[in-house]
């Protein structure tokens, strides 16, 4: 049997419109196939192929274009806003959320050669993230303190290794614990701590408003969890770095 056209429309017109699935449904869809977590705070850079990062900033900037027009916001006659979304897009996926898309920076690490065994501090290491309930900034500080073991890593390495686990939406409980997972990962300490003293400006520009609150919580792991005495001298190098910069 011949199928016939409606009168007057062509194979090309006839053809049905396909929608081109977005960019951020076929990485969802590839990280649920291999069960893949994808939360706040997960690092999905290694699931990403190459170009979608620059697709998804696109999609992005979009979908915040939108959230611009629900907002009542004249982006199409305002000086200040009609470049907005492209640069929010930017911000989040290569900066404040540059943790969730871009790859841990390249860090080496060194084997104890002197067999050091003295703990060290190092800090105070500035943390910019976002809590992940408002999406509002979380500034403040981070200490580190080691205990090294058969492997050392460079004192500017802490520094990149924060700021790539900060930069995520976080809860600062959490956050913690992957900083620390993240190191012991690295350099195999016999004992790490990490304090972090930070404001939350969910609590300091919206809700209870409270401008001088900040939280502060820490983990201690191997030698300085065993031993009360490497905790103690610990926070006590803490406090001293912290006296030295009239905190």
């Amino acid at each position: 049997m011949t199928s016939t056209l409606p009168s007057g429309l062509s194979a090309r017109q006839a053809a049905p419109v396909t929608t081109p699935i977005p960019v951020s449904l076929r990485i969802r869809e590839r990280l649920q196939k291999e069960a893949v977590p994808f939360l706040a705070n997960d690092n999905i850079s290694e699931h990403l192929r190459e170009g979608e990062l620059d697709q998804l900033e696109i999609e992005v900037a979009g979908k915040v274009r939108e959230l611009l027009r629900s907002l009542v916001i004249d982006i199409d006659n305002d000086h200040n806003t009609e470049e907005t979304a492209e640069r929010v897009a930017k911000m989040y996926l290569h900066e404040v959320f540059k943790g969730r898309y871009h790859e841990q920076p390249k860090i080496a690490s060194f084997p104890n050669v002197k067999q050091l065994d003295e703990i060290y501090t190092v800090g105070p290491i500035s943390i910019r993230s976002a809590c992940s309930h408002h999406l509002v900034p979380i500034l403040g500080n981070c200490w580190i303190g080691i205990k090294p073991g058969e492997r050392v890593i460079g004192l500017s390495k802490f520094s990149r290794v924060a700021d790539w686990v900060f930069s995520r939406p976080h809860i600062q409980e959490e956050a913690v614990i992957i900083l620390a997972d993240e190191i012991e990962r690295l350099c195999e300490p016999l004992g790490l701590a990490i304090l972090v003293k930070a404001q939350h400006y969910c609590m300091k520009w919206r809700g209870v408003k409270e401008p001088q609150t900040s939280m502060v919580n820490s983990v201690v792991r191997g030698d300085f969890r065993h031993d009360p005495s490497l905790k103690q001298e610990f926070f006590e190098l803490v406090r001293q770095q912290e006296s030295m910069l009239g905190n």
